[in-house]
């Protein structure tokens, strides 16, 4: 099994695309965005894929546009992050931001053309996935930020999706003794479509501190 470097090219697709976003952007990060805080932390929040302007841009998970914005300030209400603002004053990584008892990562970990990765580059990626699942500590939360991020963990884990339903806020026990914890993306279209609330996106952290010990 491959270590993550952001030095892969397996999938010729993402590599090719981030080439072109490189020379035509030589100031933003374009390469696979590497996991967000300590390895085999109690909760590992997993996402799709980087954003164009945003962790494409700044090379850390939900850096750089609105869902990284619900999602920190998210993490840093519940004591889960040391600061609620992703970027600095020149708009890159807040140096200052670091997590308390959870990880971010990616079912992908390169940008895809439209947001969209193709199946083949999900399986692709989902060896660096499982890696992520290994290292968690037993009785451990996972929350997935859409169905294709749910149905990545559910791969790594040598689970079949038609044994475990997505939907928001599901709760989902599994073999190794882990939870997984379902939420809609925290992407500006649902939350402008009301699809995902701030009160509905709260409500999944509650549910994860209430059945697992993050903090110390």
């Amino acid at each position: 099994m491959n270590k993550f470097s952001t030095d892969c090219r397996q999938c010729p697709r993402l590599a090719s695309f981030l080439d072109e976003v490189r020379a035509a952007q030589p100031d933003y990060f374009a390469k696979p965005v590497p996991s967000f805080g300590e390895a085999g932390t109690p909760l590992l929040i997993v996402g799709l894929a980087p954003g164009m302007h945003g962790a494409n841009r700044t090379g850390r998970p939900f850096t750089g546009d609105y869902a990284g914005d619900l999602l920190y300030s998210t993490l840093h209400k519940y004591g889960l992050a040391t600061a609620s603002e992703p970027l600095d004053a020149n708009k890159q990584a807040n140096p200052r931001l670091t997590l308390k008892g959870c990880r971010i990562t990616n079912a992908v970990r390169c940008l895809p053309p439209q947001n969209k990765p193709e199946p083949g580059e999900i399986r692709q990626c989902n060896s660096y996935l499982a890696q992520e699942l290994a290292a968690l500590p037993n009785g451990a939360a996972v929350m997935a930020l859409g169905i294709i991020a749910h149905e990545a963990v559910l791969r790594a884990s040598g689970l079949k999706a038609k044994d475990f339903k997505f939907s928001h806020a599901a709760r989902h026990a599994l073999p190794n003794g882990s939870k997984l914890y379902d939420s809609y993306h925290c992407s500006r279209y649902n939350t402008q479509t009301k699809r995902l609330t701030e009160a509905m996106f709260h409500q999944v952290f509650e549910s994860i501190l209430e059945h697992h010990k993050l903090r110390s």
